[in-house]
């Protein structure tokens, strides 16, 4: 039985365009990974990632997944998010392309796609000349 009730389709049976809010997410996480020094200045220049001083610079990261969390197909949904200095820099959440066959092997696939991420955003911040991780 079902203990919560999960991802579910549209009760109207509309489909929903996906484009333009994957283009949006897209270029965020493109910008956030690219451009740690991005702020809006023109506009709005109380907004932005602000890195204090005396923070380490250190990168965090949390995953988790949610075990057949699609009643429709049964996969899981894994998601996680990644610090710099004690501040987001990177997120991603989605449905995991296969099912798993137990909430171990879920967790397991949200940690690589994880783990996967801080690699990357490590070889960004080198590539920055960013050393003291």
């Amino acid at each position: 039985m079902e203990t919560a009730p999960g991802i579910t389709s549209d009760e109207n049976g509309e489909l929903v365009d996906q484009t333009l809010y994957k283009c949006m997410i897209g270029s965020l996480m493109y910008l956030t990974a690219s451009r740690l020094d991005i702020m809006h200045a023109t506009c709005t220049p109380v907004l932005g990632i602000w890195y204090p001083a005396n923070q380490t610079c250190k990168l965090v990261a949390f995953s988790n997944s949610d075990y057949a969390g699609c009643s429709l197909t049964r996969k899981s949904t894994s998601g996680g998010c990644q610090f710099f200095a004690n501040c987001l820099v990177s997120w991603q959440s989605k449905k995991q392309t296969s099912v798993s066959n137990s909430a171990a092997e879920a967790e397991y696939i949200a940690a690589a796609h994880c783990t996967s991420q801080i690699l990357w955003l490590q070889q960004q911040l080198l590539d920055f000349g960013i050393t003291e991780l």
